[in-house]
C-alpha cells in the first residue's frame, strides 16, 4: 500500500514537472533557438543517463542498435516539432495539443503492421475519444469565423461555432506534428521494449535522439544560444528532472500502478501547464479555447478507459 502511494505521489510530481516545463522552456527560447535548446538538453540528459547506467553498456547487443535508432528518431521528431511549435504558440495550447498523443496511439495502432501482436484492438471509446479531442483542438486553435461578429442572432451563434481554419497559428500546426511523432514513438516502444531491457533502451533512444537532433539542426534553423541564468536553469530542469529523473520514475511507477491509473494521472499534464502559464505569464483562455481544452481532456480520458499496450505521455522523456 505504501509503495502504491509513493508511486502515485511520484507520478503526480513528474506530471507537475512536465506541465511546468512548457512555461519554463517558452521563456528560455528567448535565449536559444528551439533546435539548439533541444540538442543541449538531450545531450546533457544522455550524459546523465550514461553515468547512472554505465554498467548497462555491456548489455547492449548489435541487433539492438537499429531498434534504438528507430525509437530515437521518433523521439527526436516529436521534440523538434514540439519545441519549434512552442516558440510560436502559448504554453497551455502546446500542452493540450501535445496531449493528443494519447488519442492518436490507439488510432495508429489499428493500422496493419503497426498493431502490437497480442494487444487489444481499439474499441468504440478510442474512436469516440478521438472525435471529442479533434473537435476540441479546432475550438482551441481556430478562432471563430468572421460571421460570428455582429448583432446577436441564431445565425451569429451558428457562425460562432464554425472555425476560421485560415487563421490557425503555425505553432499549433507544428505542435500537432509533435503529437504525431510522439504517437509513433509510443508504438515503436510497444514493439521494441519487450525485447530490450529498460536501461539499454534508455541509453540508446536518448543517445540516438541527440544524434538525430544534431544532424537535423542545420536544416531547420540557424542555431543560436545566449548563455543566461534563465537558460541554464531551464536546461538543468528539462534535462535532469523532466528527462533523466522523470524517465526513471515513470518506468518504475508503471510497474506498480495499473496502466489506466497512470494514464489518467498523465491527463493532468496540460492542466498543470495551464495553471503555470496563468500564474507566471498571466495567460487566459477565453470561453471558446477553454471549451476546446475541456473537450481534449474528455477525449483523452474516454480513450484511456480501455488500457493500451503502452502509456504515452506528452513528453515521452
Amino acid at each position: 500500500m505504501q509503495m502504491k502511494l509513493r508511486a502515485y505521489l511520484l507520478m503526480l510530481f513528474v506530471v507537475a514537472v512536465w506541465g511546468s516545463t512548457f512555461v519554463l522552456i517558452k521563456g528560455a527560447l528567448a535565449d536559444a533557438t528551439p533546435g539548439a535548446f533541444n540538442l543541449v538538453r538531450m545531450t546533457l540528459a544522455f550524459a546523465i543517463l550514461s553515468a547512472a547506467y554505465h554498467r548497462s553498456w555491456k548489455a547492449i547487443r548489435g541487433w539492438q542498435i537499429a531498434s534504438g535508432a528507430l525509437v530515437g528518431l521518433c523521439l527526436a521528431v516529436g521534440y523538434q516539432f514540439q519545441t519549434t511549435g512552442l516558440a510560436r504558440t502559448t504554453p497551455s495550447k502546446s500542452a493540450f495539443i501535445t496531449g493528443l498523443v494519447v488519442v492518436l496511439v490507439p488510432l495508429f495502432s489499428s493500422i496493419p503492421g503497426l498493431h502490437v501482436p497480442g494487444a487489444r484492438r481499439p474499441r468504440w471509446n478510442a474512436f469516440a475519444g478521438a472525435a471529442l479531442a479533434f473537435a476540441g483542438i479546432i475550438l482551441l486553435t481556430a478562432p471563430a469565423a468572421a460571421g460570428a461578429h455582429g448583432p446577436a442572432s441564431a445565425l451569429r451563434f451558428a457562425a460562432g461555432l464554425l472555425p476560421d481554419l485560415s487563421s490557425i497559428n503555425t505553432g499549433d500546426l507544428l505542435t500537432l506534428g509533435c503529437a504525431i511523432g510522439f504517437a509513433f514513438h509510443c508504438i515503436a516502444l510497444s514493439h521494441i521494449s519487450p525485447r530490450i531491457g529498460f536501461r539499454p533502451l534508455a541509453l540508446l533512444q536518448v543517445g540516438f535522439c541527440a544524434v538525430f537532433m544534431a544532424l537535423s539542426l542545420p536544416f531547420i534553423e540557424h542555431p543560436h544560444i545566449a548563455w543566461t541564468s534563465r537558460l541554464a536553469i531551464a536546461l538543468a530542469i528539462a534535462a535532469v528532472l523532466a528527462t533523466a529523473a522523470a524517465f526513471s520514475i515513470q518506468s518504475w511507477a508503471q510497474s506498480v500502478l495499473p496502466p489506466t491509473h497512470t494514464a489518467l494521472l498523465l491527463t493532468l499534464e496540460p492542466v498543470f501547464a495551464w495553471i503555470t502559464s496563468f500564474a507566471v505569464m498571466g495567460e487566459r483562455l477565453g470561453l471558446r479555447p477553454a471549451s476546446g481544452a475541456l473537450l481534449i481532456l474528455a477525449g483523452i480520458a474516454l480513450t484511456e478507459l480501455a488500457p493500451q499496450p503502452h502509456v504515452p505521455t506528452a513528453h515521452e522523456a
